[in-house]
């Protein structure tokens, strides 16, 4: 159905005009498909895993945790990190590319006002009535200039709908950019804590063979004196040579996680500024709950996100069945002469309304609609592996942590025996009561065990760095407040609406 009051008086062009205006109140009224319910997720109320009794540890997991190190150098390492880490930036421009569909999908929401200019000459036959005068050129110009005015009603909540979902994308992309943030800082600081510690490990093997190639020495001076044989020289050289092709191996993985570190601080590969392992403090362990930790977690929040935006379009698909109204309008000048273009007997104008719908689709808005409903099915199973997968590896990474806790006491244990050892054995050498070679044994044995109490320290480190990791937390939320609008300028640029939706959701997260 089509009205057009073209070349109409003004009393019916004003009545169409007040149709239409009723039918643009009417404009959203209804909205179809489902509203939004989280869907039910099993959740304990509380950990397998026990935690510390910590002041404050459920405001842990939102502060930059990694300050608690106490290392100016991975706090540095970090920020660079965060400024300049390409995965990143790349997540930044994708929150960019959302920003503008949102903008164009609300765009849809407003009238399309727009103009029209045309010049065109029509050549009319003169060998059938067309109105021309006797004489008359067969050759009719007609100029025309209008502002055009089309608004299409959402009636039926399509608009609505579509509006929700792309909001929803965006605040997904925004969600999946914090969690690779929060990757890119666990990355880089479990990467610093293995460089520290395969520094130790170089100290200990180049400790090692010192104390190797001393055995040696007095191995082969028994030899030469008599008093030992060719087999204990070889075999104590060959201690030294087995230690010493090990340096390298060491060396080479110390380089390798330089440069890897270095591409995740988005620069070109190079040494990485480092203090010592036993300088990092031991933070606290965060606190929460399972429900709050799942509000907490970027992934569940862009898998929740997804189900969202799913959700709502299911609405715009079903819209489909119901008949697209749209407004329109057009007033401008027209004339078969520039001179007259402008004069007050050559204005023209039309308001009409039209209505558009489908009758027989052979089954394709069926189809879309199940279709729809399938994708929202998928993921609310995405939602729900989401939410398992981050309760797994929070109780994973609890299970860690109180584990190397255990065995860092345990190796505390075995070196103050071994250092008790040592003393022991060379005040006995001193006293002539035991050989150098006891004494050299147990200073390896002291050593060995520094480097394995070493790599218990980083265990413990690194699954604290788990923990932290799994809990997630509203430090990358300040971590963008800081950097914009520089980090993401669109993002920042949203209107406080969008913005007050954005807060809304995770306000309802947390409940």
């Amino acid at each position: 159905m089509r009205i057009n009051t073209s070349g109409v008086s003004a009393r019916p062009q004003q009545r169409v005009l007040l149709a239409c205006l009723v039918a643009a109140g009417l404009a959203g009224c209804m909205t179809l498909g489902p509203d939004y319910e989280r869907p039910p997720v099993p959740v304990p109320a509380a950990w397998r895993g026990e935690l510390p009794k910590v002041t404050n540890g459920a405001e842990l997991a939102n502060t930059d945790w990694w300050l608690a190190f106490g290392d100016p150098d991975l706090d540095k390492l970090i920020d660079t990190a965060i400024d300049a880490n390409q995965d990143l930036a790349l997540a930044a421009l994708r929150t960019e590319e959302f920003v503008a569909h949102l903008q164009v999908s609300k765009a849809a929401s407003y009238p399309r006002v727009g103009y029209v200019t045309s010049a065109s000459t029509e050549r009319r036959s003169q060998e059938r009535p067309n109105g021309l005068q006797p004489g008359a050129s067969p050759d009719v110009p007609n100029y025309e200039i209008a502002g055009t005015f089309n608004w299409e009603l959402d009636l039926w909540g399509k608009v609505k709908r579509a509006n929700e979902a792309a909001l929803a994308e965006l605040l997904a992309t925004q969600e999946v950019r914090r969690g690779v943030m929060l990757t890119v800082v666990s990355s880089v600081a479990t990467a610093y804590v293995q460089l520290l510690e395969l520094d130790v490990r170089l100290v200990t093997a180049q400790k090692t063979l010192k104390n190797r190639n001393d055995a040696l020495e007095l191995v082969d001076a028994k030899w030469k004196g008599g008093s030992a044989t060719r087999l204990a020289v070889e075999q104590a050289r060959a201690d030294v040579e087995a230690e010493a092709a090990d340096i390298p191996f060491i060396e080479r993985d110390i380089a390798l996680l330089e440069n890897a570190l270095s591409g995740l601080l988005g620069r070109n590969v190079g040494p990485i500024q480092r203090r010592k392992l036993d300088t990092l403090a031991l933070p606290q362990m965060p606190q929460g709950v399972p429900a709050d930790v799942l509000a907490r977690r970027p992934d569940v929040m862009a898998a929740e996100q997804n189900l969202t935006a799913a959700n709502a379009r299911i609405g715009v698909a079903k819209t489909a069945y119901f008949p697209t109204i749209s407004l329109t309008a057009a007033l401008g000048l027209g004339a078969d002469d520039t001179r007259w273009l402008w004069s007050k007997t050559a204005r023209t104008g039309n308001v009409g309304a039209s209505v558009l719908g489908t009758l027989f689709s052979a089954g394709r808005i069926e189809g879309d609609i199940l279709a729809a409903e399938a994708v929202q099915k998928q993921t609310v199973v995405q939602y729900q592996q989401a939410v398992l997968t981050a309760l797994k590896e929070v109780e994973d990474a609890l299970v860690a942590r109180n584990k190397s806790d255990q065995r860092e006491a345990a190796l505390g244990r075995q070196i103050g025996a071994l250092q008790e050892v040592t003393k022991l054995s060379k005040l006995r050498y001193e006293g002539g009561q035991s050989t150098l070679k006891e004494v050299l044994d147990a200073d390896l044995k002291l050593v060995t065990a520094q480097g394995s109490q070493a790599l218990g320290r980083r265990d413990t480190l690194l699954a604290l760095i788990s923990v932290y990791k799994a809990m997630g937390g509203g430090w990358m939320v300040e971590q963008e407040k800081r950097r914009a609008p520089a980090a993401a300028p669109a993002v920042a640029a949203l209107p406080a609406a969008d913005l007050q939706a954005q807060a809304a959701t995770r306000t309802e997260a947390l409940k």
